[in-house]
């Protein structure tokens, strides 16, 4: 049979060989999936507790080791670039690292595909961390899979889970035929016994007490009885304390008397044994003490193969054994657990009619329907998954610059780091970086009442002027919002962009007393600039530099800072170049063209005709590596940043690099007037507007503001300070270009469609 419009599916959970009851259920998932659509392609990402522990058979794609992050991040790009149209997730709290299993979302939150979920686990009172990730992960997935109509009603009520999102399908069951218990005693010597079984990991969690306490009444009454426990001790108790609850549930039977009437069968058995010793079964117990005991697969197989169940009323066992598919008793209630159990054993008629019923319902169960249901549900959010068109690039063109966003995130104070939204989040303060950025905006936007701009110039003037630490002698970054300042001094980026504002200022402000200022507080200032060691904080010390030379030609420090920096910026490209990698370190970061822009600055200011050369021989290369294959601007993705000599990765895009890029464009144009920069920077700058790898506009054109950057699923729909401010600096740079060349299409307030 072949699923209608779908190919390729990736799939994730636990997977045998690993022992335990979800890596069953994924791989009969697996296997059920492959033999009901056999041209489907499915893609296994097992979840791994101790790696290199398991030889992972081939339908394995790829084993991510429980608590290593980046193996999420890297499975993430596994499934982007294998082109599966969606992902299942099999989700069990405890099988996914980080706070109640958050490195999933992790990985969830890097895929552009749809995702359906199966939840093993529907929690009615979840702490905090698993609220938090059950919540993030029903946003994340199209549509989620529980096995109980009671996982669906919890899920709206304690989640506010979306009802059209939610699907029931029950767990899997192996098809066997009906048979007669007395045909399989024989192969484990029960012969002339009356069968008890219960089975699954061992531990405290499964009530297997309740049922040994029940022994003494039942042997009684049927002195044939013999309660089989069937199952390894669940892993996690063996590393705690060894075998000792086995022990205990030995000496239990002793001390009742029932010791010869309760057997222990110590193993992880495959699956064809497992449901040998079912179908050698009278009666299947599953005395769970736990009332959410949403999902059991040891009672889905016990069903399957027509076993007469005894159970407490825990969820599953309500909805599967109602109807009288089943018998209930109540929780810890062993009494009454030796009443049924004896009265089934002593009527066979009754039992074998209850077993007939459980078969029945068990057909329902098994798992071709299981696969059908599932790849319904799939193939329905790959249907209704949005189709992207793009939109021509000349319909795209550049916005005004707009003050209003970078007035809502701003107050006496200063400039806000963050938002949700686009509503100022107060709890993470201010800092220099920001107030940097928006104090030469303040520079650079032409058309703004010149009350409004001398107002917010002075209060980023300030904020700037009272960071600076002269005791340290550098710039403080951070400050909270009772403005007490989180640290003495900031990182080497944030001290060199303080000197970039005040370079721009002392150029560029329109008001002579801040020039004058900026001019006072870069010469008090600008000396440690010759102390710093980053490239990037240099190279925004040189933009600075070149700044300061622009307002005071001649300036001495202005010219040391171009000429020694520039030399070392040469330096670490002859250092690290390679023939694939023309490029000032091994790796690829944030601000990426800021470095060349440094360069072609410094060299136009020095006349050193070498600095432009370099400059525009990275800009060619950083440029090529932010295209994407379609031809659009694909801004480095952040998580590309430390990977050594390797080509950029997709996501997440953030709006600092479009601009870094536009304003190195427009440098690269001021140096050697060739048009092709002008269509390099519109290239970049129409990344905001929508010609980018998702066709979404990150501009919020009618207030000024920009999303915080493109994740493989869609928009950070939050809006920053420093994205705000570098789209407002982007149009900017646009505006001016544009005024130079004379023909870049006319800058419009109007929204972006």
């Amino acid at each position: 049979m072949k699923a209608p419009n779908i190919q390729h599916v990736a799939l994730i959970g636990n997977f045998l060989p690993r022992k335990c009851g979800l890596a069953t259920y994924t791989t009969d998932t697996y296997a059920a999936l492959r033999q009901r659509f056999p041209d489907l392609k499915v893609d296994v990402y097992a979840m791994d507790d101790h790696p290199g522990r398991y030889d992972y058979p081939d339908a394995v794609t790829a084993a991510i080791p429980e608590q290593d992050r980046a193996a999420y991040l890297g499975a993430a790009r596994m499934i982007e670039a294998s082109g599966a149209q969606a992902l299942w997730v099999q989700h069990e709290y405890g099988i996914y690292g980080g706070p109640a299993g958050d490195y999933l979302i992790a990985l969830l939150d890097r895929l552009s595909i749809p995702v359906v979920a199966t939840l093993h686990t529907v929690l009615e009172d979840p702490d905090p961390d698993q609220r938090r990730v059950m919540e993030a992960l029903l946003r994340r997935a199209a549509r989620v899979i529980v096995m109980a109509e009671k996982g669906r009603e919890i899920l709206k009520r304690v989640h506010g889970a979306d009802d059209r999102k939610i699907a029931t399908i029950p767990h899997g069951v192996p098809d066997r035929p009906f048979a007669d218990p007395r045909g399989f005693k024989p192969r484990f010597g029960w012969q002339g016994r009356e069968v008890i079984l219960t089975f699954g990991l061992l531990a405290p969690s499964k009530g297997i007490e309740a049922m040994i306490e029940a022994m003494p009444a039942i042997a009684a009454a049927r002195p044939d009885t013999l309660y089989v426990i069937l199952g390894a001790t669940h892993p996690n108790l063996v590393a705690h304390e060894g075998e000792a609850y086995r022990e205990r549930l030995k000496a239990q039977a002793a001390d009742l008397g029932v010791a010869g009437h309760v057997a222990f069968v110590d193993g992880f058995v495959e699956q064809g044994a497992l449901l040998d010793y079912l179908q050698a079964a009278d009666v299947y117990a599953t005395p769970y003490p736990n009332p959410a005991q949403i999902t059991s697969g040891t009672l889905s197989y016990a069903v399957a193969v027509g076993k007469p169940v005894v159970s407490t009323p825990y969820i599953h066992a309500t909805e599967i054994l109602a109807d009288d598919h089943g018998v209930l008793v109540p929780f810890q209630d062993s009494a009454a657990l030796a009443r049924e159990i004896a009265s089934l054993l002593a009527d066979e008629p009754a039992r074998m009619a209850l077993a007939a019923r459980a078969y029945a319902r068990g057909r329902t169960m098994l798992w071709p329907r299981l696969a059908e249901a599932a790849m319904d549900a799939l193939a329905a959010i790959v249907a209704a998954r949005p189709r992207r068109f793009a939109r021509p690039a000349k319909m795209l063109v550049p916005l005004e610059p707009d003050l209003a966003a970078v007035e809502r995130m701003s107050d006496a104070t200063g400039m806000l780091q963050h938002s949700i939204y686009s509503v100022p989040d107060r709890r993470h303060g201010y800092c220099i970086d920001d107030n940097a950025r928006a104090l030469i905006l303040m520079s650079r936007i032409e058309a703004m009442d010149e009350g409004v701009r001398d107002k917010w110039t002075s209060v980023y003037a300030a904020f700037v002027q009272y960071a600076w630490n002269p005791d340290l002698r550098r710039f403080r970054n951070f400050m909270n919002f009772d403005r007490t300042w989180c640290e003495d001094a900031g990182s080497e980026d944030s001290n060199g962009r303080a000197l970039w504002a005040l370079g721009v200022t002392a150029r560029d402000a329109r008001a002579q007393k801040h020039r004058d200022w900026a001019s006072a507080l870069f010469d008090a200032t600008a000396p440690i600039a010759l102390e710093l060691g980053s490239p990037r904080a240099r190279a925004f010390a040189m933009l600075g530099a070149a700044a300061m030379l622009g307002a005071h030609p001649g300036h001495a420090l202005g010219r040391e800072i171009l000429a020694r920096f520039g030399e070392e910026l040469i330096a670490l490209l002859d250092g690290n170049r390679r023939p694939e990698w023309q490029w000032f370190e091994i790796v690829l970061a944030y601000d990426n063209a800021r470095l060349p822009e440094a360069l072609l600055r410094a060299g136009m200011a020095l006349g050193r005709d070498a600095f432009v050369s370099v400059g525009l021989e990275t800009l060619e290369w950083i440029v090529a590596r932010q295209t994407s294959p379609e031809g659009r601007f694909r801004a480095v993705g952040t998580e590309s940043f430390g990977r050594a000599y390797a080509p950029p990765l997709q996501f997440d895009q953030q709006p600092l690099e479009a601009q870094a890029t536009v304003e190195a464009c427009v440098a690269a144009h001021a140096a050697t007037g060739d048009r092709r920069w002008v269509e390099e920077a519109m290239r970049a700058y129409r990344w905001y507007l929508g010609a980018n790898d998702l066709e979404l506009p990150l501009a919020s054109a009618q207030d000024g503001g920009c999303f915080d950057g493109l994740m493989p699923h869609g928009l950070n729909r939050n809006q920053g300070a420093e994205s705000i401010l570098a789209l407002q600096l982007a149009n900017c740079a646009i505006s001016a270009l544009s005024k130079a060349t004379g023909n870049v299409a006319t800058p419009v307030r109007a929204a972006v469609a």
